[in-house]
């Protein structure tokens, strides 16, 4: 099954279950692996156990699988279209991955994410497709509430992640040239073949956008950096080594207004904001760095975040301002934001759960 169908198919399945009055769907993987029904009596669930994951990408399945091997049992909450994407996080928005070890061909970011879910599975974690709507962490055990159940738990793992905020205007979205030419991380998709050699450009005005354009001169032949001001947010040193690369050229005061090509992106129509002149700027690759957007408004402010939105961890731990929630991948990593330090750190928070498990000797017959 190829990383859409499994979102297609279980859409499927729930609008089947619209048309029917008796029953409902609940998806589930774990001891079973097909969809079951339940009666309309028992919509709304409640289930126990040591830790519940809440996310479905690197960072969640990570967890889950040292979690579940761990036989902590662990429950996770992939979510349905949470934040606009779909289980499995923003890898299923990615088509190659060629910098995860272990697939010296590249992997597609969907099949990437599929392996992640079998492997969760395989050992015994229980998945609900299912989006977190709220939680309780005033006293434990926790409450992670969906529309359909609530689970309580003795540990909390959030691996909810950040979205890449995106533009948008004609040729930009997923019908358009998104994954042809257009992507919102250069760390990751910069080395592309269809990007080697060739003019590229990025639109943003900050540290993200200076970065990322001094990195995409290693494989672009130019690269222009789009900003709507005359001026750059940027630190003066981030700016300074921008300005200073002969490859790097920036266009001020401007936007872009539409992206074209044929199969694959081929130029942009870019408007001056003073003079409302639109020129043509031909490039094969744009690279939106605007910043991210972390999912972490569900949690209604009981978890300390950074001015950002970014759930705040103790250095060198995924441990939260509450104990016995962790924080793992992208939802307080606002430095690396990569599918390997997602699951790195997905490790540790199923080890930082465990350990905080056996100190209040909710894991029984288990020891140091």
């Amino acid at each position: 099954m190829t990383g859409n169908c499994w979102p297609k198919l279980l859409n499927t399945f729930k609008k089947a279950c619209n048309l029917i009055p008796v029953a409902t769907l609940t998806t589930t993987t774990g001891a079973a692996n097909s969809p079951k029904f339940s009666s309309m009596d028992d919509i709304h669930k409640t289930l126990k156990t040591s830790v519940c994951i809440i996310g479905s990408g690197p960072a969640a399945h990570t967890a889950a699988i040292y979690a579940a091997r761990a036989e902590l049992k662990p429950i996770l909450f992939e979510g349905w279209m949470a934040n606009d994407i779909a289980p499995g996080g923003q890898l299923t928005t990615t088509t190659d991955v060629e910098n995860f070890p272990g697939f010296p061909e590249g992997i597609g970011g969907g099949e990437l994410m599929e392996k992640c879910r079998a492997q969760s599975v395989r050992f015994g974690t229980q998945i609900y497709t299912e989006t977190v709507t709220k939680v309780d962490f005033s006293k434990s055990p926790f409450k992670v509430v969906s529309d359909d159940r609530t689970v309580l738990a003795d540990a909390v793992i959030l691996a909810t992640g950040a979205v890449a905020k995106r533009l948008e205007f004609p040729g930009s979205g997923n019908n358009g040239f998104w994954n042809k030419g257009i992507s919102a991380c250069a760390v990751c998709d910069g080395a592309a073949p269809i990007f080697r050699n060739k003019p590229l450009a990025v639109i943003g005005g900050g540290d993200s956008a200076m970065e990322e354009a001094n990195f995409l001169t290693k494989y672009g032949s130019k690269v222009y950096i789009i900003h709507r001001r005359d001026e750059f947010r940027a630190s003066k040193i981030m700016q300074n080594r921008a300005l200073s690369n002969p490859k790097i050229e920036v266009i001020w005061n401007s936007t872009v207004v539409e992206a074209y090509g044929e199969k694959l992106l081929g130029g942009l129509k870019v408007k001056n904001v003073v003079t409302g002149e639109v020129s043509d700027l031909n490039v094969s690759g744009l690279f939106f760095a605007i910043g991210h957007k972390p999912a972490t408004e569900f949690l209604d402010k009981q978890l300390e975040l950074d001015s950002d939105g970014y759930v705040v961890t103790k250095p060198g731990t995924t441990l939260t301002s509450v104990r016995g929630v962790f924080a793992a991948g992208d939802v307080q990593d606002k430095k690396y934001r990569q599918a390997i330090t997602a699951a790195g750190s997905g490790c540790m928070a199923a080890l930082d759960a465990e350990h905080y498990l056996q100190e209040i000797g909710a894991q029984e017959g288990k020891s140091d």
